[in-house]
């Protein structure tokens, strides 16, 4: 029986299955998330109370509900289309003097602040004055996005529940003055029937002949002299008796 034939592998081949090993592991640990310790865990929530009270109540206190919600929403917007492309020139800077930008960021209290915050600095270009986002401030923008959307998913969530609400009182107000105009009709046909069997019992009572209970009564009356107490017998007792003389049973 012949012995198995051993396949000997040069050392360049043994460096080159081990290097190709540590790519792999190396791989798969770059997949895998990072865990940030105790302290980056700490630091990222008070980066989020710093950006959560920069809108409550640094734009929801001094604005309109409707301002804050408009100006809330286009931070978002803002922030949604550099993290899509964050090489975009166009999204990585806003004119200050854009008349969107002047009406949601600009004009509204704590708006721009919140922008600042994300990493978007003031500059000038070609005697225009712009905020442009320093890379460096990617982190901060990641979670004022997180923030803003967030708030925007509550506040939708709270104006659809008010909607809904206004929608269910107008239903039942206009079902009660439904019932009212139903029982007010119910009444109406209730007493115009009521009327219309009173009229024709008036009628009934003027085409009646003015004599009918009259011949009615006299009808029912008997004679007189059905109403006398003698009889016939009595009438002939009396006349066959002889004048003067006293009936037996006086004796």
């Amino acid at each position: 029986m012949s012995s198995p034939t051993r396949v000997s592998i040069s050392p360049e081949n043994r460096s080159v299955a081990a290097d190709a090993l540590a790519a792999a592991a190396l791989a798969r640990t770059s997949q895998a998330p990072a865990q940030k310790s105790a302290a980056q865990l700490a630091a990222e929530h008070d980066r989020r109370q710093t950006f959560r009270r920069l809108i409550d109540p640094g734009i929801v206190r001094p604005n309109s509900k409707e301002q804050a919600y408009s100006s809330v929403k286009t931070l978002l917007t803002i922030a949604d289309n550099l993290l899509r492309e964050p090489e975009n020139p166009k999204f990585k800077q806003f004119k200050s003097t854009n008349s969107v930008i002047q009406r949601e960021l600009m004009n509204p209290k704590g708006a721009i602040e919140y922008a600042i915050e994300m990493g978007f600095r003031p500059e000038v270009k070609d005697f225009q004055p712009y905020y442009t986002f320093n890379p460096r401030y990617m982190e901060d923008l990641h979670i004022g996005r997180s923030i803003l959307y967030n708030h925007i998913k509550l506040e939708t969530e709270k104006m659809e529940r008010a909607a809904r609400a206004r929608a269910n009182e107008k239903a039942n107000a206009a079902a009660a003055a439904q019932r009212v105009k139903l029982a007010f009709m119910d009444d109406r046909r209730t007493k115009e029937m009521k009327d219309e069997i009173e009229r024709q019992r008036r009628a009934a009572r003027a085409v009646a002949p003015p004599n009918s209970r009259s011949s009615r009564s006299s009808r029912s009356t008997p004679p007189p002299s059905m109403l006398s107490g003698s009889t016939l017998n009595d009438d002939k007792s009396q006349s066959e008796s002889p004048s003067g003389t006293p009936p037996p049973y006086s004796r």
